[in-house]
């Protein structure tokens, strides 16, 4: 039996801003997926004030992270 190891960062509804992209502005988490395939993969998409929508990578165990990209809660 596959035990899974995906761990979440983000959930829909909550406030973000990016490190590296503070022209962006605030963004809300609108839309989260995952895989139903054990290892899959788990996405979320940001709606940023500036940029409009952006997809990440939403498993902390991935190297992909968003919270390994620069993406943060706020508030």
């Amino acid at each position: 039996m596959y035990k899974e190891i995906r761990k979440l960062y983000l959930s829909v509804g909550e406030q973000v801003v990016h490190l590296e992209r503070p022209q962006w502005g605030v963004g809300k988490v609108v839309e989260e997926m995952n895989s139903i395939i054990p290892g899959g993969i788990s996405m979320v998409r940001i709606e940023f004030r500036n940029a409009g929508l952006k997809t990440f990578d939403n498993n902390m165990e991935s190297l992909y992270c968003c919270y390994h990209a620069g993406v943060r809660r706020v508030g």
